[in-house]
C-alpha cells in the first residue's frame, strides 16, 4: 500500500493506493472544499441532515 499527499489549493489531502484505486481521506477533502475550520463537525451535520 502506497501512501502520498496531495496538495489542493494550498492544503494536504491524505491519499493511499489500494488495489490500483487511490482512496481520499474524506475530512481532508471536505475541509478543501467547503474551507469549514472545523470538517469533523460539517460531516457530523451534513450526515445528520440526510437520514
Amino acid at each position: 500500500m502506497e501512501t502520498r499527499i496531495a496538495v489542493f489549493k494550498g492544503k494536504s489531502i491524505r491519499k493511499t493506493i489500494h488495489n490500483s484505486e487511490w482512496w481520499f481521506a474524506v475530512v481532508d477533502v471536505v475541509e478543501v472544499l467547503s474551507d469549514s475550520a472545523d470538517p469533523v463537525q460539517y460531516i457530523k451535520k451534513m450526515r445528520n441532515r440526510d437520514p
